[in-house]
C-alpha cells in the first residue's frame, strides 16, 4: 500500500503548476523536476506517538507528486536520511550518544555541514575516507559503506527503490577510495526520490519509525525560523532561495534543503498561520528536487511552487 492516497484534484494542481511554470519562462522544467504534496486534516507532530505504527500507516493521507518516483542526486537532502539513520543505530545501542556526536548532527541539519556529514558516515559505517585501498580492504570497506542502504532495505517502503544512500557529501568533491567508490561514470552518487524523502520526513515528524523522544530532537533540529531579521544575519539559513521564502510570515516550517551547481531542492513540513477569514489552511509536506544549471541557480523557483501550494491548501 502506497503511504498516501493519490488526490486527482491535487495532481491535477501539480501538474497545471508545472505547466504554468513552463510558460512564465521556465521551458523544460517538467523534465527536470520532482515534487512530492501531501495534506493533512490536523497538524502532523507526533501524531502516530500514541498509536502502533502500523496504525499510522493503515490511514495513508491524501498527496500527489510530479516526477515523485524518480530517482535524483539529493544533494545534502541526503542528511536527513543520515540524521534518520543516527537515531536508529542510537536505539539499537549500536551507537554512543555522545556530545560530539550531537553537535555533528546539529551542525549537519541546522547548518548543513559537510565536515559534520563525513564523522556521521564515518561513525554509522565504520568506515573513513583516505588513500585508495587494495582490493581486499576496498572490499571490506565497501560493505561496511552499505550499511545505511541495508538499513533502509530493511524499512520495506516500496519508495526507496533505486534509492542509494551511502557517500559522503563534499565541497570540492570525493578524492582517494572515496572518488573510487563513486565509480568511473560516478555511478554510485547517491539517489534519493521525492516520493521516498516524504515518507521518511513525515515518519520523523509523526513519530511513527524511532522512538518519540528521538523524532522529537530530529524536530528540533529541523524547525527554521521565518524571522527576517535572523535570515538577515545567516545567509545560509535555508529558507531564503527555498520553499520557506514562499511562505506567509507566521508560518511554522521544518525542513532540509540541498544546494549546489546541479540542483536546488528542498523538503519541508509547514503549518500556515490563520489569515483572517479565508478558511483554515492544511498542513502540508512538500518535497522538490529540481536538477539542472539552470534550476540551481534560479532562487525562486521552489519559493514560487511553495506559495501557489499554500494558497491551493487554504482551499
Amino acid at each position: 500500500m502506497a503511504f498516501y492516497s493519490p488526490d486527482p484534484a491535487m495532481a491535477q494542481i501539480l501538474a497545471d503548476l508545472v505547466r504554468a511554470l513552463e510558460l512564465e519562462g521556465r521551458p523544460g522544467l517538467a523534465q527536470h523536476i520532482s515534487i512530492t504534496w501531501l495534506r493533512y486534516d490536523q497538524p502532523l507532530l507526533g501524531r502516530a506517538a500514541d498509536l502502533d505504527p502500523a496504525q499510522f500507516w493503515a490511514q495513508p493521507v491524501q498527496g500527489a507528486s510530479w516526477a515523485g518516483d524518480r530517482p535524483r542526486y539529493p544533494a545534502s537532502v541526503v542528511k536527513l536520511v543520515y540524521l534518520v539513520a543516527a537515531e536508529a543505530w542510537r536505539q539499537a545501542d549500536l551507537l554512543a550518544d555522545t556530545p560530539e556526536l550531537r553537535r555533528a548532527l546539529s551542525d549537519m541539519i541546522r547548518d548543513s555541514s559537510n565536515d559534520a556529514t563525513s564523522l556521521v558516515v564515518d561513525l554509522l559505517s565504520g568506515t573513513t575516507s583516505g588513500p585508495a585501498l587494495p582490493p581486499e580492504r576496498m572490499a571490506h570497506w565497501l560493505e561496511q559503506r552499505q550499511l545505511v542502504n541495508r538499513w533502509l532495505s530493511e524499512l520495506g517502503w516500496p519508495e526507496l527503490h533505486g534509492c542509494n544512500a551511502c557517500q559522503k557529501t563534499w565541497g570540492d568533491g570525493p578524492y582517494g577510495r572515496e572518488r573510487d567508490f563513486y565509480g568511473s561514470e560516478l555511478e554510485n552518487r547517491n539517489r534519493l526520490s521525492t516520493d521516498a524523502v516524504a515518507r521518511l520526513l513525515q515518519a520523523v515528524l509523526a513519530a511513527a519509525l524511532v522512538s518519540p523522544p528521538a523524532c522529537a530532537r530530529m524536530t528540533a533540529l529541523l524547525a527554521r525560523s521565518l524571522d527576517p531579521a535572523l535570515r538577515l544575519a545567516d545567509p545560509e539559513n535555508q529558507v531564503d532561495g527555498f520553499i520557506g521564502e514562499g511562505l506567509p510570515l507566521g508560518s511554522r516550517l521544518w525542513s532540509k534543503a540541498g544546494w549546489m551547481s546541479q540542483a536546488r531542492h528542498d523538503a519541508a513540513y509547514v503549518e500556515l498561520p490563520a489569515e483572517g477569514s479565508m478558511p483554515k489552511a492544511a498542513p502540508f509536506l512538500l518535497v522538490i528536487f529540481s536538477e539542472g544549471q539552470a534550476c540551481a541557480q534560479d532562487p525562486k523557483l521552489l519559493a514560487e511552487i511553495a506559495s501557489r501550494l499554500a494558497a491551493a491548501s487554504r482551499n
